[in-house]
């Protein structure tokens, strides 16, 4: 008998993660569909999930701005591998990114996750999020040591502990949904559609289909141009729309709109053209 709870139980689980064959497509086909679906992170501290809210779409070979467009090396080897992985590298000296890889082995394509509306675990997000707590990976840029970093940051009441941020930045922009759920290079490979991983993406709550939020099609209908900017407006206050435009920060193919966001909604991050770097 408690093994046919345990049965299912596992198999529950199953069902609650987004299958692999949902992300062996192209990524400008897995962008849009992954809005409102939920990644979620458990470490040994408790679990932090947030909603995708926002997402931009990189094809590989055939994108200059991809990481995988001069081909295979030791940082980018996840994004040749199967689809359903995360890819996570770390950028600027400061933050980590993830991404999920898509198409089959070979074909390098993945979706960076660059925004989202905190689910669960907004008490632990907030202590990562803090801004006495160390930054992820200071130490040890690889990554090793960020887990342990964050960790580390003031429990909650201590009369030391800063002011909370507002809910919306909490996951604003992918540097700060890394800090949030403690994702560092540590991450990178890990299974999403594994039951056993500590990171997992799940379909939206309320067990609609991938790509919808309060009513938003998975189907990539119902898409509106934008500028990057995010609106006034807030969820639920009639069915949102997938908006879509250019992506944030590059340099390259800086036109192609593969960013795909939540319309109206607070946790989008802000667009920002790409800084010319320093010779």
């Amino acid at each position: 008998m408690g093994r046919g709870r345990r049965s299912l139980t596992a198999r529950a689980k199953v069902e609650r993660l987004l299958p692999r064959d949902f992300f062996d497509r192209p990524a400008t086909e897995v962008a849009p569909a992954l809005l409102g679906c939920v990644l979620e992170h458990e470490t040994a501290d408790g679990l932090v999930a947030v909603q995708l809210t926002e997402v931009e779409a990189y094809a590989g070979a055939a994108d200059p701005a991809s990481h995988a467009y001069r081909g295979l090396t030791g940082r980018n080897a996840v994004m040749f591998g199967p689809p359903g992985h995360a890819y996570v590298y770390f950028t600027y000296g400061m933050h980590f990114c993830v991404n999920v890889v898509c198409r089959p082995a070979g074909i390098a394509e993945a979706v960076l996750l660059r925004a989202g509306r905190i689910v669960a675990g907004e008490p632990l997000a907030q202590r990562r999020r803090a801004p006495r707590a160390p930054e992820p990976g200071q130490a040890d840029a690889a990554g090793t040591a960020g887990v342990r970093d964050l960790a580390a940051a003031p429990e909650p009441g201590q009369a030391d502990a800063p002011r909370a941020l507002p809910v919306r930045d909490l996951a604003r922009g992918p540097g700060r949904l890394c800090r949030a759920l403690a994702i560092t290079r540590s991450q990178d490979g890990a299974d999403l559609c594994l039951p056993s991983s500590p990171l997992r993406l799940r379909p939206p709550a309320g067990g609609s289909s991938a790509g919808a939020i309060d009513g938003i099609p998975g189907d990539g209908t119902d898409r509106m141009p934008g500028d990057g900017t995010p609106g006034d407006g807030t969820p639920g206050d009639g069915p949102p729309s997938i908006a879509v435009g250019p992506r944030v920060g590059i340099s390259v193919a800086a036109d192609i709109p593969w960013r795909f966001w939540v319309a109206g909604d607070p946790t989008v991050s802000a667009y920002r053209l790409a800084k010319p770097r320093r010779r």
